[in-house]
C-alpha cells in the first residue's frame, strides 16, 4: 500500500470501520441497478424500471439527511440500526410484490420505504474527520481512500447484482443487496471506539447544514452530476440489451468505475497546492466534456473505452467535494452535510434514470446518452455560477485543506 494510505491506518480501529463501511455501502451500487434489471426482466418496461429507481433515489434524498441529522445528535449506533431494518423490510415487500405481479402502486410504496437506507459512506467519512481533524494531508488521503472504495463498490456491485438477476432469478440482485446492508451496518455500529461523539443538542439548534451557501452550491451541482450517473446506468443496460448482450452491461459499468478508481488512487498520493474550489470546478467541467464521446457509441467495446475515460474525472471531483464540505459545514452538522451531497447525487440519479428510461422507450438506447450530456452541461453551468461561494475570502482562514481554508464553523459562522 502506498505510504499515504498506510499512514492513515496507523490510528486504532481505522481498518475495521473502513472495511465495515465498504460492506455497508456496497448495496448502494447494487439496489438501484438491481431494481432496473429486475423490473425489465419481469415486465420489459424500462420506463417503469427507471421510475422505480427514481423513486428509490428521491426517497433516499428526502430521508437520508434527516437520518444523518439524528446521527449527529444521538450517535450512529442508536440511529443506523432501526433505519436499516425499515429499509430492508421495505425491500422485502418490493421483491414480493414484483414476484407476485402486484399492482404497480405497491411497487412504488415499498420502493419509497426502501429509501430509509442510511448513508454509510457519510458515516465512515465522519469517523475519518473525527480522527484527523486538523491534519489536512491525512484527511485528504482518507477521503481519497474512501472514494477508491466507493468505486470498488461500483465495479463489483453492478456485476454481482445484474449477473445474479439475469443468470439466477430477477429478484436475486436486490435480495443480496439487502442482506449485505444488514451485515455492513451491524459491523460498523458494533465499533464504538471510533464512533464520533454526538454533539450536545444545544449546538444543533434548529438549523440545518444547508444554511451554508457553499454547501448549497455543492448539492445543486451534484444533482446534475447524479443525473449523469443515473442516465448512464439505465442507457447502458438498455444499450447492452439492444446489442444482444444484456449481462455485459455490468462489465461496461464496472469499467466506468475502474477509471474513477484508478484516478482516485493517484489523487490520494498527491499533495495539491492552489485553491481546492478551482480543482473542483475543473473536475465538474471534465465530467461534462467526457459525456461527448458517448454520443458516438456504436458498440460495447467503444462504449467501455469512452466510459473508462469519463470515469477518470469522477473520484478526484468527489475527493475535493468532501474536503470542501468539511471546510464549509459546522462540526455539529458534519454527517448531515456530507449526506446532503449524497442527497444531491440521489436526486440527480432519480432524474437521470427516469429521463433516460423514457428516452429508451421512445427512441432507443443510443438516443438516451443525450441525457447525461445535457446533465453534464447543467452541472458545469451551476458550478460556474456558484464557484465564488466556495472560494475563501482574504479574511477567512484557520481550517480546511492546506490550500483552501475557509473559517471553521465551530463559532456558528457561515461562508458567504
Amino acid at each position: 500500500m502506498p505510504s499515504p494510505y498506510r499512514a492513515i491506518f496507523a490510528a486504532p480501529g481505522t481498518k475495521g470501520f473502513s472495511a465495515a463501511g465498504l460492506l455497508g455501502r456496497l448495496p448502494l451500487s447494487m439496489t438501484g441497478i438491481g431494481i432496473v434489471t429486475m423490473i425489465s426482466q419481469l415486465t420489459g418496461r424500462y420506463g417503469l424500471a427507471g421510475a422505480l429507481s427514481a423513486t428509490l433515489a428521491l426517497s433516499a434524498a428526502a430521508l437520508g439527511p434527516q437520518i444523518s441529522r439524528l446521527v449527529d445528535r444521538h450517535g450512529q449506533r442508536r440511529v443506523l440500526r432501526p433505519a436499516t431494518l425499515v429499509s430492508v423490510a421495505a425491500i422485502a415487500g418490493l421483491l414480493l410484490c414484483a414476484q407476485q405481479g402486484a399492482p404497480e402502486w405497491t411497487l412504488f410504496v415499498f420502493t419509497a420505504g426502501a429509501g430509509c437506507v442510511p448513508s454509510v459512506g457519510s458515516m465512515v467519512r465522519a469517523r475519518w474527520a473525527e480522527i484527523y481533524r486538523g491534519s489536512a494531508r491525512e484527511l485528504h488521503a482518507a477521503y481519497a481512500w474512501e472514494s477508491i472504495l466507493d468505486e470498488v463498490c461500483f465495479i463489483f456491485g453492478p456485476i454481482v447484482s445484474i449477473g445474479l438477476s439475469t443468470a439466477w432469478f430477477p429478484e436475486a440482485g436486490p435480495l443480496l443487496a439487502a442482506a449485505i446492508l444488514v451485515v455492513g451496518v451491524l459491523a460498523l455500529t458494533a465499533q464504538r471506539g471510533t464512533e464520533p461523539v454526538p454533539e450536545p443538542r444545544e449546538q444543533h439548534g434548529s438549523g440545518s447544514a444547508l444554511r451554508s451557501p457553499g454547501l448549497r452550491v455543492l448539492v445543486l451541482t451534484f444533482v446534475a452530476s447524479g443525473a449523469i450517473f443515473g442516465a448512464v446506468d439505465v442507457a447502458t443496460v438498455a444499450f447492452a440489451q439492444e446489442q444482444g448482450h444484456k449481462a455485459a452491461a455490468s462489465l461496461v459499468l464496472a469499467v466506468y468505475a475502474l477509471g474513477s478508481c484508478l484516478a482516485g488512487v493517484v489523487v490520494g498520493l498527491l499533495h495539491f497546492k492552489g485553491a481546492a474550489s478551482r480543482r473542483w470546478l475543473l473536475g465538474i467541467c471534465a465530467m461534462a466534456v467526457s459525456m461527448i464521446p458517448l454520443q458516438l457509441a456504436g458498440n460495447l467495446p467503444f462504449l467501455a473505452v469512452a466510459l473508462f475515460v469519463s470515469g477518470l474525472a469522477v473520484a478526484p471531483t468527489m475527493v475535493t467535494t468532501m474536503a470542501l464540505v468539511e471546510a464549509h459545514v459546522p462540526r455539529s452538522n458534519l454527517t448531515e452535510g456530507m449526506t446532503w451531497t449524497s442527497t444531491g447525487l440521489a436526486v440527480g440519479v432519480a432524474l437521470g434514470s427516469s429521463a433516460a428510461g423514457a428516452v429508451v422507450d421512445a427512441a432507443g438506447a443510443r438516443a438516451a446518452y443525450v441525457v447525461p450530456l445535457a446533465a453534464g452541461l447543467v452541472a458545469a453551468l451551476v458550478a460556474f455560477l456558484g464557484y465564488r461561494r466556495l472560494t475563501p475570502g482574504p479574511a477567512r482562514g484557520g481550517h480546511g485543506t492546506d490550500d483552501e481554508k475557509p473559517h471553521r464553523h465551530d463559532e456558528q459562522e457561515h461562508v458567504a
